[in-house]
């Protein structure tokens, strides 16, 4: 990968972290993979498409996701929004049950997220890559410095954005930002939106209303949550 392979309004940003002893041991590891016949997910010419949609300077909300979809055909660069046509996945089902609670949006029948990230909202997993699968496969193979640079990059900016951290993972994530947690930002946490943890805490968190209200306080307008058929 090169920083060329960065969309314009992240490179200055993230395109030194791609010249780091990490990145580059990153992608000899994915050809190697690759080359072996492994089925590795997202697609080549996908994996940066949260990056792509949303531009550093449109940024409004962020969403933390960990891995892409490991099954075939689910992920395509956003966290937790699958390909048209594929099946809506636990957590994004239940996602959906949050938003048509707190804003009365019913649920969409598909799990294509992409008209959120055109909206400045930030759908960013920890790894951007995953052996088909095989969750977690990716982890700590330098995917976290680049999207740890992103995160951060969107903590240093002067617009007061929202952070949207869903389950131990995001929020450890967002903790190694230094200055997050202090900026002008609003950080809200809540359990994980997977079946295994929803219940605990996760219904009835009004993220997305209270997004929407910080974001209009702040003159940045609402995100339109729902979704186009």
């Amino acid at each position: 990968m090169t920083a060329t392979a960065i969309p314009e309004s992240w490179r200055p940003a993230l395109g030194p972290v791609l010249q780091s002893p990490p990145l580059k041991a990153l992608g000899s590891f994915l050809s190697s993979e690759e080359a072996s016949g492994k089925a590795i997910y997202p697609p080549r010419g996908t994996r940066l498409a949260a990056l792509e949609l949303t531009p550093l300077d449109s940024v409004r909300v962020v969403i933390l996701g960990q891995d892409p979809y490991h099954g075939a055909g689910q992920a395509h660069g956003l966290a937790f929004s699958v390909q048209p046509g594929v099946r809506v996945p636990p957590s994004l089902v239940n996602i959906y049950k949050e938003l048509q609670s707190d804003l009365g949006i019913p649920p969409a029948r598909h799990g294509h997220l992409d008209a959120w990230a055109r909206q400045g909202v930030l759908l960013l997993n920890n790894a951007l890559t995953v052996e088909q699968g095989q969750p977690g496969s990716h982890q700590n193979r330098g995917w976290e410095l680049l999207t740890d640079a992103a995160v951060a990059a969107v903590a240093a900016k002067s617009e007061p954005c929202v952070f949207l951290l869903w389950g131990s993972h995001a929020q450890k994530k967002a903790a190694r930002v230094p200055g997050l947690m202090n900026g002008p930002h609003l950080v809200l946490k809540a359990p994980h939106p997977s079946p295994l943890s929803a219940h605990s805490g996760f219904f009835g968190c009004r993220h997305f209303s209270k997004a929407n209200a910080f974001l209009t306080e702040h003159g940045r307008g609402e995100v339109d949550w729902r979704l186009p058929d």
